[in-house]
């Protein structure tokens, strides 16, 4: 009797994994190609070869050890796309120091709990960005800094942080300059440095990211230099990437597609990094991909739709496109069919993953049929393993529906000071539960069908409604609150609230949303909100999120 094949697949490489530190691979790339374009950073008329963009990292990391950065200690970066973020993000790695990624949407709340939750020591933030001054944030967290010597701040409600460095061209009290930062390069030598970078380990923790939890408060995704330079590596090695390649980067940088596929699968192919603006504008884009011959665009469905749809499209020369990629939710294949024929970006792939895995898991390939880069998200990486589960944990046939499972070289070291969490993403088997519900099909090809968790995904964000749901509870007329996705034509999903008030409490829609207004990021906030006496639940009182969700399309009018 023969089994049926099973849901597991395991993928190989004639390509080695590279058993280097970030800072040990940046040097590899310059002494093989100085003189190719690095870095080009559009909205600061800035443009730099690789041999200028080591100078800037060398000095910035030589300053962050005269400021007293040791190894380990971790360094937020609260900023939009620019080439301060990618000096950080190469000078923290040659110093050993861990990069702490905040989401320039944080607010207050959520700013707080991530530089306290991660010890942070210091902070490089943009002095401001759309609504929201920084440097202003960072004073109302902290007034203390104002009365501060730059570099000794003692706060209260920030109890790690010892010194904030501002963008802004004038700091403010308090705050140390990024020119004023820079200049302190000299106090530590040229082997000084070279000590430190020699003494760091591959597996070593570089970089903390923030995933919005189920629990209400976000986890820190711990991912070491071993995870992402790798990840970065593969996802370039997909799309062919060589040193002629040009990449342009309109995804934010403190997310994994923009610091790991984007910068450093740059990096590791002596390839160019191009950030067209500090944030997505399709207009800027499609001029950047024109002027600077890109032959590769990263972004999710909604930009690229974005793109697409401007009314200047046709003025701009895309004939230089290859390939890049779409990422972040599923693609409708009227627009990969687009994107392949009006941008055409022939090669296009999609990549599927989460920040837990550095973090891309699976990808379709260069030569794909179109069917399969619309209805899946491709095979596994290289040196990677796939599984699709049932509730026991047994490996499904193929064709079955089960929860994703990877396990490799990308799964991350575990949520920062949060055993627990750990324990419940990793088993001791060393799988990645994903959470999503996925088919593997004969040729092991993965398709996702949904979510075994209710994660809504909103314009490529991940949104947990647990978390939004904790933070409207602390509304005074609140007496219970639920919040799922509904379909959305622009986001791919939009929140909607159920919420029961209080007896005798009124509130409207407008109060409400005006509550959530600069205490949670702007995607998190509910675009629809319905006042209710009750919940649907089932028999034995749990809440069926399925069912609001089926009420809401259908009182909402989004099923048409």
């Amino acid at each position: 009797m023969t089994s049926q094949l099973k849901s597991y697949t395991s993928s190989t490489s004639d390509k080695p994994l590279l058993g280097l530190t970030i800072g040990d691979l940046f040097d590899r790339t310059v002494a093989q190609y100085p003189d190719n374009e690095a870095l080009v950073s559009r909205h600061q008329g800035i443009r730099w070869t690789y041999k200028e963009l080591q100078a800037k990292v060398d000095d910035c990391a030589k300053a962050l050890m005269a400021i007293g950065v040791q190894k380990g200690d971790r360094v937020g970066i609260w900023s939009p796309n620019n080439a301060q973020w990618c000096i950080t993000q190469f000078a923290t790695a040659k110093i050993g120091a861990i990069l702490v990624n905040i989401n320039p949407a944080y607010r207050l709340h959520e700013l707080e709990y991530a530089l306290n939750q991660s010890e942070c020591g210091y902070i490089i933030a943009a002095d401001q960005f759309k609504t929201s001054n920084y440097t202003q944030m960072l004073n109302e967290l902290a007034p203390e800094i104002s009365r501060s010597n730059a570099g000794a701040i003692q706060s209260e409600a920030l109890p790690h942080l010892k010194c904030a460095i501002t963008l802004a061209d004038k700091p403010a009290p308090g705050f140390m300059s990024w020119e004023q930062l820079q200049a302190k390069s000299s106090a530590t030598s040229d082997e000084q440095l070279a000590e430190r970078q020699q003494g760091l380990e591959f597996d070593e923790a570089i970089n903390i990211q923030y995933t919005s939890g189920t629990t209400g408060f976000p986890k820190g995704a711990t991912l070491s230099h071993h995870n992402i330079l790798n990840n970065g590596f593969f996802v370039a090695e997909s799309q062919r990437f060589t040193a002629d390649d040009r990449l342009v980067i309109p995804v934010p940088l403190y997310h994994c597609f923009g610091m790991v596929m984007g910068n450093l699968g740059c990096v590791t192919h002596g390839a160019t990094m191009i950030y067209p603006d500090e944030a997505f504008e399709p207009g800027n884009v499609l001029e950047t991909c024109a002027e600077e011959r890109a032959t590769a665009l990263y972004g999710v469905p909604t930009m690229f739709i974005a793109e697409l749809e401007h009314p200047d499209f046709d003025q701009y020369d895309l004939s230089s496109l290859r390939t890049g990629i779409m990422a972040g939710a599923t693609c409708p294949i009227e627009v990969m069919k687009k994107v392949i024929d009006k941008m055409h970006m022939s090669e296009v792939q999609i990549a599927y993953g989460m920040t837990e895995t550095s973090p891309v898991s699976t990808q379709t390939g260069a030569d794909d049929p179109i069917d399969k880069r619309v209805s899946t998200v491709g095979r596994t990486q290289p040196h990677l393993e796939t599984k699709i589960v049932d509730a026991s944990g047994q490996v499904v046939p193929r064709g079955e529906i089960g929860e994703l499972c990877t396990r490799g070289y990308s799964v991350m070291l575990g949520y920062w000071n949060n055993d627990e969490a750990t324990k419940g993403a990793i088993d001791s088997g060393g799988w990645m539960h994903t959470g999503d519900l996925a088919t593997m099909d004969e040729e092991g090809y993965i398709a996702i069908v949904g979510r075994s968790k209710d994660m809504v995904i909103r314009g490529g964000e991940n949104v947990y409604p647990r978390e939004v749901e904790e933070f409207i509870y602390t509304h005074p007329s609140v007496s219970d609150v639920q919040v799922t996705g509904v379909p959305d034509e622009k986001y791919g999903e939009e929140l909607v609230a159920w919420v029961i008030l209080k007896e005798g409490e009124d509130l409207t829609e407008e109060e409400l949303k005006t509550f959530c207004k600069g205490k949670i990021t702007h995607f998190k906030i509910p675009r629809y909100i319905k006042f209710t006496d009750s919940f649907p639940m089932t028999v034995t009182g749990k809440i069926q999120k399925f069912k609001m969700r089926e009420i809401s399309i259908e009182e909402l009018g989004l099923n048409k």
